[in-house]
């Protein structure tokens, strides 16, 4: 009883300050507040939509119960989760924050995964995309196409090392001892798919309807902790307490001998990562593999944005939010050592001018090329795809309106 009333009053005089500070501060917090709306409308809406409408298809239609069937053999043995984890796995990686949690509680909701599986899925599956990697941190911040290599195979590597570990999270159940057991062929895996598009039995309208309205809906809320969190982080800089936070990281960035410039990038990259990256591609007096491993761990740690994102998503479903947030710390330090490890492997060698036949073309990543055409392409045209969208979404809920009142 005592906990749960310190937690009210921790609550109330907590969002008490914030109420007053964004009094005390309006132009800073409208600054904030446009910053994370132009983030959201330019970026994230027009790049995360289409990766949600095709994934709700997908298991409509069951498609991801015939990958997941395919891919059982695979993730099983490696992570302890169905096959379906491994389309949850390549969907977070090619479209980022948050979608492996949105793919996850949808599965989980469908009945494709236990809790405990569920929980180790989402605990590795959310990740940065390789287009905000390359595109927005490496060239956009460190001006460095290089370093988005290095950044990129360590973040990853990092999402791989988490998954082997979440593996032993939890008691096997015997549904999973019974799984192991069965051996999959491609007939059981379009047996699957057929069952699966018949117990759906929308029509293809309604279900692109249903996928659309879905959507939009888990955008708008993403939207809404993006600009949140932007506003309250410029508050608490505003408020000096990003400053005091950064004094005890001085502590332990001095044991590990990296400059204390770091410090206040890092605390700002804890709650949310683009702002934190832009302001550890900042510091002058830090090494740049000292910048790379700072970077390393506020991308794999995601922000309390991010963060705030996924709870909301899994609090639709039984998942548990406490795995996932360990997680990230793991994926933070893990992503950190492996910037370090492969510092010299990877980064030193990709940066030399003159490379070896077969290193990995880091020029589709520089000025001029095609990843970073569409990085730009994509700030100009995002907000039109936006507005079209959210339009499209009004005509839907208007049309199913008045289906209601007929």
């Amino acid at each position: 009883m005592f906990r749960s009333k310190l937690k009210t009053i921790f609550l109330s005089v907590s969002v008490t300050i914030l109420a007053a500070s964004l009094i005390s501060f309006p132009q800073e917090s409208l600054d904030a507040s446009i910053r994370g709306l132009n983030m959201w409308w330019e970026i994230v809406f027009p790049s995360l939509l289409p990766f949600f409408i095709v994934s709700e298809m997908l298991i409509g239609f069951g498609v991801v119960k015939f990958i997941g069937v395919l891919l059982e053999p695979l993730m099983r043995p490696l992570f302890k989760v169905p096959g379906v984890g491994g389309f949850v796995w390549a969907m977070g990686m090619a479209s980022g924050f948050p979608a492996g949690a949105k793919f996850t509680a949808r599965l989980r909701q469908e009945g494709h995964l236990t809790q405990i599986e569920a929980e180790r899925l989402v605990s590795f599956t959310n990740s940065s995309n390789p287009l905000f990697i390359f595109g927005a941190v490496s060239v956009g911040f460190f001006y460095n196409p290089q370093l988005g290599v290095l950044l990129a195979i360590a973040h990853y590597l990092g999402n791989i090392c988490v998954g082997l570990i979440m593996r032993f999270y939890g008691n096997e159940s015997p549904d999973e001892t019974s799984t192991k057991k069965k051996k999959f062929k491609i007939r059981s895996a379009l047996s699957a798919l057929h069952q699966t598009r018949l117990k759906d039995n929308r029509p293809i309208g309604k279900l692109l309807g249903d996928a659309v309205n879905s959507s939009i809906q888990t955008l708008l809320m993403v939207g809404g902790f993006i600009i949140l969190f932007s506003v309250i982080n410029k508050l608490l800089y505003q408020l000096h307490i990003t400053a005091a936070l950064a004094k005890a990281v001085e502590i332990l960035f001095s044991s590990m001998s990296f400059p204390d410039m770091l410090s206040i990038p890092f605390i700002s990259g804890l709650f949310e990562i683009t702002l934190g990256s832009k302001l550890t591609s900042l510091v002058q007096d830090a090494t740049l593999v000292q910048k790379a491993m700072i970077t390393s761990f506020i991308l794999a740690f995601s922000g309390f944005s991010v963060q705030a994102q996924v709870a909301s998503i899994l609090a639709q479903t039984d998942i548990r939010f406490k795995p996932f947030f360990i997680a990230r710390i793991l994926q933070g330090i893990f992503a950190s050592l492996f910037a370090l490890i492969l510092w010299k492997p990877v980064y030193l060698r990709f940066s030399r001018q003159e490379q070896p036949s077969n290193a990995l073309p880091v020029g589709f990543f520089e000025e001029g090329s095609w990843s970073n055409h569409f990085y730009h392409k994509m700030i100009e045209v995002g907000p039109l795809v936006t507005i079209f969208s959210l339009l499209v979404y009004v005509l839907i809920l208007f049309s199913r309106l008045n289906k209601k009142r007929a």
